[in-house]
């Protein structure tokens, strides 16, 4: 059996840097962990920590390629935050002007979610812990 230890990382590339960098300090509270210019490949990289347990690189590439954002997509779905209160979070989302979709319960768990996009249009999700 491969001993896999934990997720290190998510790496997220972003079409607009200064956007998504001021969605996810700004907007979704991530400490900032160390940005970096690599002026070989013209690209930003932000580490971002997620409770201090957890990574998001963010990176910055000259027009990157769209993808598929939409959820039901082949590939990575989302992205899903743990939160103590779906409804606050989802009130803290639209006092940023952040739209969330109605308020769901997981028919497995009975816990809240919502999902929500990031500058992109990558899929997120507030699940309730």
């Amino acid at each position: 059996m491969l001993p896999l230890l934990g997720l290190h990382h998510v790496a997220i590339i972003c079409a607009d840097y200064a956007a998504s960098k001021r969605f996810y300090t700004e907007v979704l509270g991530l400490e900032t962990l160390a940005e970096t210019y690599r002026a070989e490949r013209d690209s930003w990289k932000l580490d971002l920590a997620v409770n201090g347990q957890y990574v998001i690189e963010l990176f910055s590439f000259p027009s990157p390629p769209p993808r598929p954002s939409y959820p039901e997509a082949a590939g990575l779905r989302h992205l899903a935050f743990a939160v103590p209160d779906v409804a606050a979070a989802i009130r803290h989302l639209t006092a940023h002007g952040v739209a969330c979709e109605p308020l769901r319960v997981d028919e497995l768990t009975g816990r809240r979610f919502t999902f929500f996009t990031d500058p992109d249009g990558l899929p997120l999700e507030f699940y309730e812990a």
